[in-house]
């Protein structure tokens, strides 16, 4: 086993703890203070540029369409999302986010920007490339147990 294992471990382990805690932090500080981080992570995945059924982001989010239907009320109910139907085939509901919505997508997504910024400041380029190959390795096995 390598030596920096446990120490690689332990900044996992916080790094995605931290981001949980401030994420939670910052929405509670916020003008968006009535969402969940679940809530968030649910706008994040329905996103700005395509309306989705509710398979596809339940799909995304790993969980039920039932489940996510609940979570699609509350979130309808606090104008941050809006259900479409298709002018195609009625039958068909598409996700879409309010201007509420999108301002909060945006917000979420400028934490992230800072956040990888501040993750290759310094670096040179081949270091980003073994973080990204790292990180991508870190995915693919993560996606085995989904």
């Amino acid at each position: 086993m390598r030596p920096d294992f446990e120490k690689i471990n332990d900044l996992l382990v916080e790094v995605f703890n931290d981001i949980l805690v401030i994420e939670e932090s910052e929405l509670r500080k916020s003008h968006f203070n009535d969402l969940s981080i679940t809530e968030m992570h649910t706008i994040e995945a329905i996103g700005m540029y395509r309306k989705k059924t509710t398979s596809e982001v339940a799909k995304e989010l790993a969980i039920t369409v039932g489940t996510l239907t609940t979570a699609i009320n509350r979130l309808v109910k606090k104008n941050y999302v809006e259900r479409i139907r298709s002018e195609d085939d009625r039958r068909v509901v598409k996700l879409s986010l309010t201007k509420k919505g999108k301002l909060l997508y945006r917000v979420h997504q400028s934490f992230h920007r800072k956040m990888i910024e501040a993750t290759l400041q310094n670096m040179e380029k081949d270091e980003s490339e073994a973080l990204l190959r790292a990180l991508n390795n870190l995915h693919l096995f993560l996606q085995e147990y989904k």
